[in-house]
């Protein structure tokens, strides 16, 4: 069994992630690991995952608990007296704006995110960019004026950008890919999470109204922000950057997880360079789930800011009890997210899973549109977040899954989801004041994001099936290319001859 050496960037001393320099290993040690027919059994293989897990997703899933809890506490603030505060005029598109400004400045800021953590290592990058979002938090607590939130919530944007792009690359250099679905459900779920628990923390919060002088919705997000910053200095200390360098690691153990995503990933390319970049750019399949990104993405972002508005609007006058109903939803949605997940890996595919949760989204929006009942309203709150929040984490998963080399895969997973939150400045004037009760023109929009998803899921899961289906016919099954073989096609991405998509 040969151990690669470590692959640098230019200019760089940073290894990248499947470097093997600091994996020390004596022989009988490495003897062990080949005579286990080139890795570990079946429940040793099973134990490792375990620990990984156990070390890398309940943090990954706090981190983007409090990201989601700290773009999105916008929506419990204004339901404690935001806007008579600010003097911002209700019946203006003054709250829209302040939503909507987070989001092209959050976009611009991915992709050179992920680049730098490709150079840097995850565990000074991203406790770096939380203590930053944290601050920003805390200091939207203490804006006087409505310029003075503008300005907090773009500086938040730039600072949340690096979190859930970075997150998912991060994932897929550790799991192989049928193993990222399910780890990246766990995650994105907090964001489900997020929601729930962020209606419970703003009911008991705005009891605080009025100490030091401050109102409710001041401190939502002064303690929040606190907290985000908290964690943020406790995972500079706990994350883990890489296999090869994991300190839970035994030296077997990082050799058997480099082994497994060496299989898994056909050894394509994995060094840093620029020309990777440009490949990702000129990829149509790309293009493609970016699409099917911002037709998930603008329900998502719209339902999560709005719900406590669109349940205000149920009848609950009661703000406190508004607060509180937007929990249920949330829970529903991360069973669904979670479950998508686990059976999408078992299975092998993704798409047809996709396609399945976009119809109950777009069920749930016809639920809103179509009735006056308001039980029959608030059930569709519940279809609508089951059929949109497991597609994000699936939409990921896929793309990620499709592009070779993890160059490549990095920014192809950032241009992803920094499109698909670009649907947030869209999301931010979906819903209107004047459009209450029933907001047919917000409801009727969502559901044509949703369709516009659903069939873009279709055309590409019939055209992976193809493609696998020609490669199969013209080439030999990837099984019984030699190191050789694939060495010549190392660069070509998911371009190379042995490579076979996720459908």
């Amino acid at each position: 069994m040969d151990v690669k050496e470590p692959i640098q960037s230019e200019g760089s001393s940073i290894p990248s992630f499947d470097a093997t320099k600091e994996v020390k290993v004596n022989s009988q040690e490495l003897n062990t690991v080949e005579r286990a027919s080139g890795g570990f059994d079946t429940l040793s293989t099973k134990k490792l995952m375990r620990k990984i897990d156990y070390n890398l997703i309940p943090l990954l899933a706090l981190l983007y608990l409090l990201s989601f809890l700290d773009r999105t506490n916008i929506g419990n603030a204004r339901l404690a007296g935001l806007e008579s505060s600010l003097g911002m005029n209700p019946q203006s598109l003054d709250y829209n704006i302040a939503i909507s400004v987070f989001f092209p400045f959050y976009v611009a800021a991915e992709i050179p995110s992920n680049l730098a953590m490709k150079r840097f290592r995850p565990s000074i990058w991203i406790p770096f960019i939380m203590v930053l979002w944290g601050v920003t938090c805390a200091a939207m607590g203490t804006v006087t004026n409505y310029a003075g939130l503008i300005a907090a919530r773009c500086a938040l944007g730039i600072a949340e950008a690096g979190l859930f792009p970075g997150i998912a690359y991060y994932i897929t250099l550790w799991y192989k890919r049928h193993e990222c679905g399910l780890r990246m459900a766990i995650f994105f779920s907090a964001a489900t999470a997020a929601g729930a628990f962020g209606g419970l923390l703003a009911r008991g919060i705005v009891e605080m109204d009025g100490v030091g002088g401050r109102r409710g919705w001041a401190w939502i997000f002064i303690l929040e922000g606190i907290l985000t910053i908290i964690v943020a200095i406790v995972a500079f200390f706990i994350m883990n950057d890489y296999p090869d360098t994991a300190k839970f690691l035994k030296a077997e153990e990082k050799i058997e997880v480099l082994r497994r995503l060496e299989e898994d990933r056909s050894s394509l390319s994995d060094e840093f360079d620029m020309r990777y970049f440009w490949h990702a750019l000129k990829d149509w399949k790309i293009w493609v789930h970016m699409f099917i990104s911002i037709g998930i993405s603008i329900p998502l972002y719209s339902f999560s800011i709005f719900l406590p508005t669109i349940v205000k609007n149920l009848g609950y006058t009661n703000d406190k009890t508004a607060q509180l109903m937007t929990v249920p939803p949330f829970i529903a949605a991360c069973i669904c997210c979670i479950g998508s997940g686990w059976l999408a890996d078992r299975h092998g595919q993704r798409g047809i899973y996709m396609i399945f949760f976009n119809l109950v989204a777009i069920l749930g929006f016809i639920f809103q549109i179509c009735s006056s009942n308001n039980r029959l309203k608030y059930a569709g709150t519940f279809l609508a977040a089951m059929g949109m929040f497991p597609n994000i984490p699936q939409s990921v998963a896929w793309n990620g899954n499709n592009i070779g080399g993890s160059t490549k895969r990095g920014v192809g997973i950032a241009m992803h989801v920094g499109f698909g939150n670009l649907s947030g400045a869209i999301a931010g004037f979906m819903y209107r004041t004047k459009d209450a009760p029933m907001f047919y023109s917000g409801h009727g929009t969502l559901i044509a994001t949703e369709t516009m998803s659903l069939i873009l899921c279709i055309f590409m899961t019939l055209y992976l099936r193809k493609e696998n289906a020609r490669r199969d016919r013209e080439y030999k099954p990837p099984s019984e290319y030699t190191d050789e073989e694939r060495a010549l096609e190392r660069e070509k991405g998911d371009n190379a001859s042995f490579f076979r998509y996720t459908v």
